[in-house]
């Protein structure tokens, strides 16, 4: 018996196999583009990276890198042109069999109309970092994700705009499957039509030793303090396929009411304590220093205690057959109107070896 560290992201699985077994699927793995289940082949994806050859590439990365952490993000571009860059964002460097950048639909990304003052642009939605503002940092190598109903930039990048309100798209976007759908915390509230959504597919085949997947997110929302259980809202969603069980439609990001991340979430920590319009005192137990040098920080009309953020969560979600690929889509949208606008950060994408259940936590600072 030995031991082999397979790298599936950035976080290296400890898996225990004989000698045979072992080069038996690293070959299947180059060759193939993941371990095959008997003569079952992975089914094939519509975005960059669904052909064999992209596929091979990706997995001969994995087995080529030898033991410990390997990383793949430390050069590159803030504009994301290549949906591959994404998924290298967040921390997966191998297993992924294709990429895509697109609408809270799942359909393509495209530039948009300009938007209701010309000149927007729904591609500026997306966007690699190396930090956000003066504070934050990534959670795992050089670089995270953003996504935004905005502009996925910091203040001093070429193509910021402001979160007060940049519209970029006057067409309105169909949404996932299920929503929109009213917030627990708000039952006699449903969200208005969806503008300006980005979001990122892609399509992973887990390591044979994977039980479950986890992801660290940060939603920040200028939509704070005044639109909360308001019909103008942003939605962030992360959507599983395969779905697990017991879920009513396949987002897994979400409190512990069921509410999706949003204004209206309970996770709303990094702020000014403040009395917000839905008439509840809200201490801000983080403070706002994470908002610094965001954009977030913005002074309208003489008032500097606008927005918030939840801080860094981690959403977990079981595997249900980890011999299968499955899909994921994370997706942002601007709901009711184009202004006020709303930001998440995505990093540190990896698999555990324990089993989990669905659900979103946040991590202690």
């Amino acid at each position: 018996m030995i031991e082999l560290r397979v790298l599936y992201g950035r976080r290296a699985l400890l898996h225990v196999a004989g000698i045979g077994a072992v080069v038996g699927c690293v070959t299947a793995l180059s060759a193939a583009g993941g371990c095959k289940n008997s003569d079952h082949e992975p089914p094939r994806f519509t975005g960059v990276g669904g052909d064999a050859a992209s596929s091979a590439a990706t997995f001969s990365a994995s087995a080529s890198t030898g033991f410990g952490e390997t990383k793949c993000d430390g050069a590159l571009a803030v504009q994301g042109a290549d949906p591959m860059d994404g998924a290298r964002a967040i921390g997966l460097c191998t297993g992924v069999l294709a990429a895509e950048w697109v609408r809270a639909d799942g359909s393509p990304l495209a530039q948009g109309d300009g938007g209701m003052n010309g000149g927007g642009d729904l591609t500026l939605g997306k966007g690699i970092l190396a930090g956000f503002g003066t504070n934050v940092k990534p959670r795992e190598g050089a670089r995270l994700l953003a996504l935004s109903s905005g502009a996925a930039r910091n203040p001093t990048d070429p193509g910021f705009h402001s979160v007060t309100g940049w519209s970029k798209d006057t067409t309105v976007h169909e949404t996932p499957a299920g929503y929109p759908k009213p917030s627990p915390a708000c039952p006699n509230v449903m969200s208005g039509s969806a503008f300006d959504s980005v979001g990122l597919r892609l399509q992973l085949q887990p390591p044979p030793t994977a039980k479950s997947l986890a992801f660290d997110l940060n939603f920040y929302t200028f939509e704070f303090p005044g639109y909360i259980c308001s019909s103008y809202n942003d939605f962030f969603v992360a959507l599983l396929t395969p779905t697990p069980m017991g879920l009513t439609d396949a987002n897994i990001s979400f409190d512990e009411q069921g509410n999706t991340i949003s204004v209206n979430a309970g996770f709303l920590k990094v702020c000014h304590p403040q009395q917000a319009s839905d008439g509840k005192f809200y201490d801000c137990p983080d403070g706002p220093g994470d908002l610094a040098g965001t954009g977030f920080d913005t002074t309208e009309g003489g008032v500097s205690d606008n927005s918030a953020a939840t801080g860094w969560l981690t959403t977990t979600a079981p595997i249900e057959d980890n011999t299968q690929p499955f899909t994921i889509q994370f997706a942002i949208w601007d709901a009711g109107d184009q202004i006020l606008d709303s930001t998440v950060l995505i990093d540190n994408f990896r698999y555990e070896l324990d089993a989990s259940g669905v659900g979103t936590v946040p991590i202690p600072k």
